[in-house]
């Protein structure tokens, strides 16, 4: 079991605040994922959780067990960071083994447990390399390799993917999810800033902004019922629309949020008026960059669309699917 509480978690260093009362439960075996812009805490809470950053005040607790004070070492966490820390001169088996050497476990038992999970991440073919003779993606899956080898309870990614091409992401980012279904009862936390890994890995979202949470839930209820502006413009890509005004005044609120996909597009009658910007044609959809009075709007048309820039069109919001905020930002019901 590897049940996580953070309870009024803070992160100072001196006058410079990073975490602001953190609250979360993470219940064993749960893949979540903290998200936000840069410099929003995600990356410290990370470190505080496994004992690299010190916790000004608050409680964390793993199993129950209060750990504040506990060395890294003993937390039963292993992390995985973005620039991979693997040992260059070693080899891949010997940076998998090198925790279970550390240990003083006999050699053939280290053998043993090196190739079952160098089968596991499909890296027995690269057991006598070194580093600097594989791919990034290679190198990443050796780094998570190495954490597995530990056993350890709990699995910190910190930016895993953030150092490989896209095609290397999208198939480490397979590897990863398959390797959680491989392990349902470790409980793994992931940070990121990209959209898709967040949507396709997690089981729950956790939103930061500047050192506060904003909204913890599954991917689906944060892009589906976003709780204040701010998580409706950060969940998602492309980004909500929102609107103010008279056209939010007529949905009866202060500002209106609408996702791309969900407007009716028309040449000749529609809500707002706008005009063509930009057209992006990309086979499935097309996403058109609408000048209106409000500011630039992004909609998705299903397959090629027939506008082009300097086009006037007219946007109507599909009402079911819009989403309504008050002036302090927060979502109407």
């Amino acid at each position: 079991m590897a049940d996580i509480k953070m309870t009024n978690l803070n992160k100072a260093y001196g006058a410079v605040h990073i975490l602001k009362d953190v609250n979360l439960d993470i219940s064993s075996g749960e893949f979540i994922v903290f998200v936000g812009p840069s410099g929003c805490g995600k990356s410290t809470l990370l470190r505080s959780i496994c004992g690299l950053e010190s916790i000004t005040s608050g409680t964390l607790e793993i199993d129950k067990a209060v750990v504040n004070e506990v060395p890294p070492s003993k937390r039963g966490i292993a992390m995985v960071f973005q620039s991979y820390a693997l040992y260059p001169h070693m080899s891949v088996f010997e940076n998998i083994g090198f925790a279970l050497e550390n240990q003083g476990l006999p050699r053939a038992e280290i053998k043993q447990k090196v190739e079952k999970v160098a089968e596991m991440l499909q890296l027995t073919p690269y057991l006598a390399r070194l580093p600097k003779a594989l791919s990034g993606g290679q190198r990443q899956r050796v780094a998570i390799g190495r954490a597995i080898v530990r056993g350890a309870k709990v699995f910190l990614f910190d930016e895993p993917l953030s150092n490989l091409d896209a095609a290397l992401r999208v198939q480490t980012r397979m590897e990863i999810a398959r390797l959680k279904r491989s392990m349902p009862n470790t409980t793994m936390i992931y940070v990121t800033h990209d959209q898709v890994e967040a949507m396709t890995l997690a089981d729950r979202i956790v939103v930061l902004q500047a050192g506060k949470v904003e909204q913890v839930g599954s991917p689906m209820e944060l892009y589906d019922t976003p709780s204040n502006v701010f998580v409706a413009g950060f969940i998602g890509s492309p980004k909500m629309n929102f609107v103010t005004g008279g056209v939010a005044a007529k949905h009866k609120c202060h500002t209106l949020g609408v996702r791309p996909e969900h407007f009716h597009l028309d040449g000749k009658k529609g809500e707002i008026r706008g005009k063509v910007e930009y057209a992006e044609i990309l086979g499935a959809d097309s996403f058109l960059y609408v000048s209106t009075n409000t500011g630039v709007m992004t909609v998705r048309e299903e397959g090629k669309t027939k506008f082009k820039p300097g086009d006037t069109v007219f946007v109507t919001p599909q009402a079911k699917n819009t989403h309504r905020f008050g002036e302090d930002g927060m979502r109407l019901h």
